[in-house]
């Protein structure tokens, strides 16, 4: 398997900063949000924070201008204290994501070669996560709304198109990149910009690694994050590049955002798409950039937590 993005999450972003934005004057996608829900308690291989992990949220990062390659450090610490990682090992559908996320060339423009071994993994990993309660659900809507084929083999299908074929990012060299690279490992463009990286489990092995720093939470002025929150926004550095402002989800699986990006980008036919959704206590933006058939991006940018927002 190609080490090149060796293991790196926590994070969601395309290739600018967006600034955090004032939830009240949002307007909610009602009918995304009830879905959303029902995923969110379907979700039994969501972890549990302070038992199956813990985090240090630390100091507040300041403000670091695009493309700069400097960050006052407010987080001396990692963010992740402690994860369970046997507990990581024995879930299945974690077990197969984990062998994806060493199986990318960081750099864009860098053509991707992904072996025979790398083919049988993604297939792997996609038929453990429809085997689980959130993505038979996640389909039955999808088929109700008339946007997935109600074959499940259909349906893996085009999630092998949506998230594992390869694509050109840079248009320098070969197809260099896709959806799944971009999300939930990470890439650099030109050697002087992190883009995408916005899954927690990648972020904490790279972090483990020492090759992520973490600088402290990024919130509004009123809306300081808990220990045991599910969404963050987060600086850091990869391998000594700056992400001035990275959103994740941590805790949740991986068929969990797989399941909630692939709604969004079925749902919509738009270059980008963006909604507004109320899930559990906490109100998320959820964005995603296409890529032709496949996903460019895919975040979720958090507006409010512990219910504030209501």
């Amino acid at each position: 398997m190609a080490y090149g993005a060796s293991f790196g999450t926590l994070m969601i972003l395309l290739t600018v900063v967006q600034p955090l934005v004032n939830a009240a004057s949002q307007n909610v996608n009602q009918e995304l949000s009830n879905i959303l829900n029902e995923l969110w308690k379907l979700d039994k291989n969501r972890l549990s924070p302070g038992t199956d992990y813990t985090i240090s949220l630390q100091g507040k990062a300041g403000y670091v201008t695009h493309g700069s390659t400097y960050a006052r450090d407010f987080a001396s610490k990692p963010l992740f204290s402690y994860v369970d990682e046997n507990k990581l090992s024995t879930i299945t559908t974690y077990s197969c994501f984990m062998k994806l996320l060493d199986n990318y060339v960081m750099a864009t423009g860098t053509a991707e070669r992904i072996t025979p071994e790398e083919v049988t993994e993604n297939n792997q990993f996609l038929d453990a996560i429809l085997e689980t309660e959130v993505m038979k659900r996640a389909h039955k809507y999808l088929v109700e709304k008339r946007q997935a084929r109600a074959s499940q083999r259909d349906f893996k299908t085009d999630l092998y198109e949506m998230w594992f074929r390869l694509y050109h990012r840079d248009r320098n060299g070969g197809a260099d990149s896709s959806g799944f690279e971009h999300v939930f490992v990470g890439e650099t463009k030109f050697g002087r910009e992190i883009m995408g990286l916005h899954n927690w489990v990648q972020f904490y092995m790279e972090e483990k690694n020492k090759h992520l720093d973490y600088k402290g939470y990024k919130a509004s002025r009123n809306d300081v994050p808990y220990a045991d929150d599910h969404v963050l926004n987060t600086q850091f550095s990869w391998h000594g590049l700056i992400k001035p402002v990275g959103s994740a989800f941590i805790g949740v699986s991986p068929e969990f955002e797989m399941a909630i990006f692939t709604i969004l980008f079925l749902t919509s036919t738009a270059k980008s798409s963006t909604a507004v959704v109320n899930l559990d206590e906490y109100q998320l933006e959820l964005v995603v950039y296409r890529h032709g058939r496949s996903i460019g991006t895919a975040y979720p940018k958090l507006l409010s937590s512990n219910n504030r927002h209501l």
